[in-house]
C-alpha cells in the first residue's frame, strides 16, 4: 500500500520537528529546506501538543508565517540574514516582544501589550529567527513549577501529572515535545536548569552580568536588587544549539547598550582540552538527600569523563545551609515589598502568598515557631522558616551582602585548595515534581543544589545523561518530616522520567561548562523529542 499525503506530512513533521536548531539553520542555508515548511511543520506540532501542555501562551503564528516568506525571499535573492536564518524559536514570557502582554502572570498586565524590544531580542531577530510564540512561567518567576492566575497550568510531556519545572518551564516543556528547536529563558533560581533536568533537555546559566537583563519586563524583577543577579539563559536539545545561541547573544557591544555588562569576549568551548581538567564531583550537598537516580546520573556522568581524559575527585561543597540562607535572605530582604506593589489586588499564587504571610512573622513569633517544629520532627520547615526573615533594615542588608562576599570567598578557596577547573553535582534532589509539590520541595530544599551557583554567580549547565529506571525510584526512610514525606511521593512512579547532571566552572570559562556537557551529550546520543498519543489532543 501506498503511504497516504497524510501520514507522509506527520513523518515529516516528525523529521523536521526532531532537528536541532543547528541543523535547520544549515538545511535552509543550503537549499533543501524552505523557512515556511519548517515554520508550519512546528506550528502543527504545537497545535496537536499544546492542548495537553499548555507552554505556548501567546502564539505568534500569523507573524511567524509572514518572516518565513520574507526570509525564504531573502534567501532566493542570495542574502543569508544570519546564522539563525529562518529558524523558529520560541521566549520565555518574560521577555519583552513587540505586541504582546508580559505579565509574568499577574493579572492586570494582560491588557498591556509592549512596544519595544530589548537587545537580546533584536540580536536574535537579527541573526535571522522567526518568534513562534512566548512560553508559560510560574507567577513572578518565583518557584520551580510554571503555573500562574492568567495562563493556568503547564504539564511535563514526559508525564502530564509532572511539572516541566519553573519559572522557564513552558520554554522546557514545548522543546521536549518538538513543538521549538531552540529557547530563551531566564535563571533566578534554577529557573532555566531545572527545568532542563526534569524535561530532558541542555541548558547553560552564564555567569552573572555576562547578559544584559533589558529584555525583562519592570514588573518581572525586584529594580535595585543585586544580592543575587538573574540571567537570561539559553535552553535547547543539544549543546551545539546552546554554542549558536550564547555566540549570537553575547557577541560584541553588548556593553554598549547595558555599560553593567562587562566586555568579556566569549570563550570558544572548542578549544578546551579534557585532558587532565581537574573536576569535583558530589551527590550530597548536606541539605537534601537526591533520589538514586539523580545520584547515579552523577556517577555515570563523572566515569564518562574520566574516559574522556579528566580527573574525577570527590568534593565537598561549604556549609551549602549557609548558602542557601543567604540566597533566601537576599532574595527576600524587601519583605517582598516589591511583588506586593506589582501585584497589587491581583490574585496570587498559594506559594508567593505563603512567602508573603511567613515573611511578615515578627521575631517574637518566628524564634519559637522554628523551636517547635524542629522538636516536632519538621527540620526541614524549621530551615524554610527560620531562612525567610522579612524585610532588613539598611545595615542588615549590608551585612546579609557582605556575608555573601565571604561564603563566596571561602567557596573559592575551597575549589582553589584542590585545584578544580569545575564542579559535577545534580541540577535538583529529585526527578520532575508532581503538580502542586514546589512550595514545599522548594530551594530552601530540594532545589537547593540550584540556587547555590546564583548566589555564587557562577556559571552553570545541564546536562541530561539517563532516565529513572523502574525499582530504583525511591530509597528514602521517611518518619515526621513532611517534607522527606512529599520527597518520597514525588520519588514513587517517576520510573521513565528524564535526569541530568549539572556542571559548574569558574566565572567567564562558560567554555568549560559547554566543552563537559558536548562530552556527554556525545556520551548519551541525541536528544529527541518525546513522542506518543498520550500528547496529542
Amino acid at each position: 500500500m501506498t503511504p497516504s499525503s497524510s501520514t507522509l506530512s506527520s513523518h515529516e513533521d516528525a523529521v523536521l520537528t526532531s532537528l536541532s536548531a543547528s541543523e535547520l539553520a544549515c538545511h535552509i542555508a543550503e537549499g533543501r529546506l524552505s523557512s515556511q515548511e519548517v515554520i508550519e511543520a512546528h506550528i502543527r506540532r504545537i497545535e496537536a501538543v499544546n492542548p495537553r501542555l499548555n507552554a505556548v501562551v501567546v502564539s505568534l503564528f500569523e507573524q511567524a508565517r509572514a518572516s518565513a516568506r520574507k526570509a525564504d525571499s531573502l534567501l532566493a535573492q542570495g542574502t543569508l540574514v544570519g546564522p539563525l536564518h529562518g529558524v523558529p524559536i520560541t521566549l520565555k514570557e518574560q521577555f519583552m516582544v513587540s505586541g504582546t502582554p508580559t505579565t509574568v502572570g499577574i493579572l492586570h498586565q494582560k491588557s498591556r501589550l509592549v512596544e519595544q524590544e530589548g537587545p537580546l531580542v533584536k540580536r536574535l531577530r537579527q541573526a535571522g529567527a522567526i518568534i513562534l510564540g512566548k512560553t508559560n512561567v510560574s507567577q513572578l518567576l518565583m518557584y520551580h513549577e510554571s503555573d500562574n492566575p492568567v495562563y493556568g497550568r503547564t504539564n511535563n510531556p514526559w508525564n502530564l501529572a509532572r511539572t516541566p519545572g519553573g519559572s522557564s518551564g513552558g520554554e522546557a516543556a514545548i522543546l521536549a515535545a518538538g513543538g521549538s528547536p531552540l529557547g530563551l529563558g531566564g535563571d533566578f533560581g534554577g529557573s532555566i536548569r531545572v527545568p532542563a533536568h526534569f524535561c530532558g533537555l541542555y541548558s547553560l546559566l552564564p555567569t552573572a552580568r555576562r547578559l544584559t537583563h533589558h529584555d525583562t519586563a519592570p514588573h518581572a524583577y525586584v529594580g535595585g536588587q543585586e544580592g543575587i543577579i538573574a540571567q537570561p539563559a539559553p535552553i535547547a536539545r543539544s549543546v551545539e544549539d546552546l554554542r549558536l545561541a550564547m555566540n549570537i547573544l553575547t557577541a560584541p557591544g553588548l556593553n554598549a547598550v547595558d555599560p553593567l555588562v562587562p566586555p568579556v569576549p566569549w570563550p570558544d568551548p572548542t578549544a578546551v582540552s579534557l585532558t587532565g581538567l581537574r573536576i569535583g564531583m558530589y551527590t550530597d550537598n548536606g541539605v537534601f538527600s537526591v533520589a538514586p537516580a539523580v545520584r547515579r546520573a552523577v556517577e555515570e556522568a563523572a566515569q564518562a569523563l574520566r574516559a574522556r581524559g579528566a580527573i574525577v575527585e570527590s568534593w565537598n561543597p561549604p556549609n551549602v545551609a549557609e548558602a542557601v540562607r543567604l540566597y533566601v535572605g537576599l532574595v527576600g530582604a524587601d519583605g517582598f515589598a516589591t511583588y506586593k506593589r506589582n501585584l497589587a489586588g491581583d490574585p496570587r499564587d498559594r506559594r508567593i502568598s505563603f512567602n508573603m504571610r511567613v515573611s511578615s512573622l515578627p521575631g517574637i513569633v518566628r524564634a519559637p515557631l522554628v523551636g517547635l517544629l524542629r522538636r516536632s520532627g519538621q527540620a526541614h520547615m524549621a530551615s524554610s522558616l527560620q531562612s525567610i526573615r522579612g524585610a532588613l533594615s539598611v545595615d542588615q542588608y549590608w551585612h546579609l551582602v557582605e556575608e555573601r562576599n565571604q561564603y563566596r570567598e571561602r567557596f573559592l578557596a575551597a575549589l582553589n585548595a584542590d585545584h578544580f577547573d569545575a564542579l559535577l553535582c545534580p541540577p535538583h534532589a529529585l526527578p520532575a515534581l508532581t503538580h502542586g509539590s514546589s512550595g514545599t520541595l522548594n530551594p530552601t530544599n530540594a532545589g537547593s543544589y540550584a540556587i547555590l551557583y546564583n548566589l555564587l554567580g557562577l556559571p552553570a549547565g545541564v546536562a541530561p545523561v539517563t532516565r529513572v529506571y523502574p525499582g530504583e525510584e525511591s530509597e528514602r526512610s521517611v518518619g515526621k518530616d513532611s517534607v522527606e514525606r512529599v520527597a518520597r511521593t514525588v520519588e514513587m512512579g517517576s520510573a521513565g522520567l528524564p535526569v541530568g547532571v549539572q556542571v559548574v566552572a569558574r566565572s567567564w570559562r562558560e567554555d568549560i561548562v559547554l566543552a563537559l556537557m558536548a562530552a556527554l551529550e556525545e556520551h548519551t546520543g541525541p536528544c529527541m523529542p518525546v513522542s506518543g498519543d498520550a500528547l496529542l489532543s
